[in-house]
């Protein structure tokens, strides 16, 4: 039973009287609205940017790497120079990502995630050891940071970071985060 159910005619016409005469409100169009905290905005982004990151590894992607050799891969529009560098150990690797157990979806995520904390933690170099096993992830693993736009290089690491069962991944940290 609801509350103006309770009150008879003559209360009602009684409560009428004594407010005198009402005129509705108008709704107005704007809407309140609730401030975002600033941890629930840097939550955002860093999903929005995790998931950005996600999109660039592909299963069906097919690149033309050579098979002859060290696994290797330089961005078109980086000297071929810098993979020679991985190789010598020029480049110290300052992450290192370890595979092993993990399946092809987690390894993805783990992968993106590491990428996308390279520029974060201003990190250039890291080392993500994949094993050899079954080569499953021997194979997909170079395949998948082909397709990142941010990395710039990838050479098979050397006996002291891995060897056959690891890569060595030189990122590109955008000038435009230092100016942040």
């Amino acid at each position: 039973m609801k509350f103006k159910d309770l009150l008879n005619d003559n209360e009602k016409d009684l409560f009428k009287q004594a407010i005198g005469k009402v005129k509705p409100i108008k709704q107005d169009t704007i809407h309140p609205q609730s401030l975002a905290s600033k941890h629930k905005v840097k939550q955002q982004k860093e999903k929005k940017e995790f998931e950005k990151q996600q999109f660039f590894f592909s299963d069906e992607f097919e690149p033309n790497l050579e098979t002859n050799g060290p696994m290797k891969y330089v961005r078109e529009d980086v000297d071929s120079f810098e993979a020679k560098l991985l190789r010598r150990g020029e480049y110290v690797p300052e992450l290192i990502l370890d595979l092993h157990g993990l399946k092809q979806q987690e390894s993805k995520q783990e992968i993106a995630a590491l990428i996308a904390a390279c520029p974060k933690q201003h990190v250039n170099c890291v080392c993500i050891i994949h094993g050899i096993g079954n080569r499953i992830l021997k194979n997909k693993v170079p395949h998948w940071l082909v397709q990142h736009p941010d990395v710039m290089a990838f050479h098979q690491a050397p006996l002291e970071h891995g060897g056959e069962g690891a890569l060595l991944v030189l990122i590109d940290l955008k000038d435009d985060f230092f100016c942040k």
